[in-house]
């Protein structure tokens, strides 16, 4: 068996690294590198400008972060949408839904805190 068979019998969706070609798994990294150096420029702009609606930047900044998180995953951690990646969007989806339930619960905790809050400048009535 030569070389050529060996490197014939590839998987079309394998993983980077596994499949031989060297040069294609290159332009990938590099691709997704460019997309993501692209979008953190954005950001710095959107931050930086007057050109963007004021109230409309964190909306803006948000949509470039969430853009940045998909080529986080598609271009470097490799998950996508075939049958062989359920497990790992399964544990993506479980990860946001505990990241969500932490940032609501601590929004929860901190309103309940602040209602309960006492007012400054009010000294505590002491029991004589």
């Amino acid at each position: 068996m030569d070389a050529t068979s060996a490197t014939s019998n590839v998987q079309p969706d394998e993983a980077p690294g596994e499949s031989g070609d060297l040069r294609a798994d290159i332009a990938k990294y590099v691709g997704g590198f460019v997309i993501a150096g692209l979008l953190t420029l954005a950001s710095f702009w959107a931050a930086g400008t007057t050109m963007v609606w004021q109230p409309g930047v964190p909306i803006l900044l948000a949509a470039l972060a969430i853009g940045q998180m998909g080529v986080h995953l598609v271009f470097f951690l490799h998950v996508s949408s075939g049958p062989e990646s359920t497990n790992n969007i399964l544990a993506l989806a479980f990860g946001v839904f505990v990241v969500a339930l932490v940032v609501f619960g601590s929004i929860v905790i901190m309103a309940n805190l602040d209602t309960n809050m006492m007012p400054i400048g009010h000294p505590m009535q002491t029991q004589r």
